[in-house]
């Protein structure tokens, strides 16, 4: 199966007491795939995976795959900060039928060394493709086009989720055949431009018609039409980030009827001043009237 496509980061509901809401988790999935995205990336950082347990971490991924159209892309984060519960979540996933795994370098201050072990660690103990994590912020000892290349020549590795704004490096690595995603939301379009095969972002959960919109477009070479998209997408994003992200889209899907529940700890969760301004935020923005921007936005 070829890895590409339009994938949501998917959030995690999880219910009073910081566990895994499958019920929701369920109707998420449900609404992604209505909209039409060609698979999902579960259980990242997004979808606070290396805050959850290891049991929660293995129902989300077992859901994922019951929950999954036959021909989507379901790629599980497996990252966690002990290798040995990061080769555990691996061995699960690759018998469950999903169609690959992934996980960010170590969480934490590393040697490249250090990473490119716990990459070939990873990998050595997987039945599906394996996908690195280029993410500069979280791993700067990965520094140069030549690393990123060593980790992509480990055994079973397909490719990567790119998440940095050095786009002539994910040319550079699409020149060497690997599979790249697009990791940073905004530049979606650019990436796709510059050979990316899919994205890959946390804006998915939210207009997901939206993004898909920029990859059709860029696969039609509308590069006007996908900048369009984008430029709707960037005005999101920066709105959003204004607040503590992952909280403020988690409040949002509530507000579009998915119930998420608040971050897992210790994330901070929205305070009632901030869910005020974002609900306004939303109402003087292009997307007022959208089931995310809230009851008193839409009333």
């Amino acid at each position: 199966m070829a890895l590409n496509g339009i994938l949501p980061a998917i959030l995690t509901p999880l219910d009073e007491h910081g566990k895994l809401d499958a019920a929701a988790y369920e109707q998420l999935l449900a609404r992604l795939y209505a909209a039409g995205v060609h698979g999902i990336y579960a259980a990242g950082q997004t979808g606070e995976g290396p805050l959850l347990s290891l049991d929660d971490r293995m129902k989300i991924a077992e859901i994922s795959a019951a929950n999954s159209p036959r021909e989507a892309n379901v790629i599980i984060h497996v990252g966690a900060h002990r290798t040995a519960d990061a080769i555990q979540l691996v061995r699960h996933a690759s018998r469950i039928g999903v169609t690959a795994v992934s996980s960010l370098p170590p969480i934490g201050v590393y040697s490249f060394p250090e990473i490119r072990s716990y990459y070939q660690a990873l990998a050595a103990n997987t039945e599906v493709p394996f996908l690195v994590y280029y993410f500069p912020a979280l791993a700067p000892a990965i520094t140069s086009i030549g690393q990123i290349l060593e980790l992509c020549e480990i055994p079973n590795v397909a490719g990567l989720k790119f998440t940095a704004y050095d786009l002539y490096s994910l040319q550079q690595l699409k020149r060497h055949g690997y599979t790249v995603y697009n990791g940073h939301d905004e530049v979606l379009a650019a990436g796709l431009l510059m050979g990316a095969d899919g994205g890959i972002g946390t804006f998915y959960n939210l207009v997901p018609e939206l993004f898909l919109d920029i990859y059709r477009k860029a696969k039609a070479n509308d590069w006007k039409g996908a900048m369009e998209s984008q430029t709707l997408v960037n005005e999101l994003v920066a709105l959003v980030l204004r607040y503590p992200a992952i909280s403020a889209v988690k409040r949002m899907m509530t507000w579009a009827g998915v119930p998420c529940g608040d971050a897992a700890a210790p994330r901070q969760s929205l305070t009632r001043a901030e869910e005020e301004h974002l609900l306004a935020d939303l109402a003087n923005s292009s997307f007022r009237g959208m089931p995310f921007a809230g009851p008193r936005v839409s009333a």
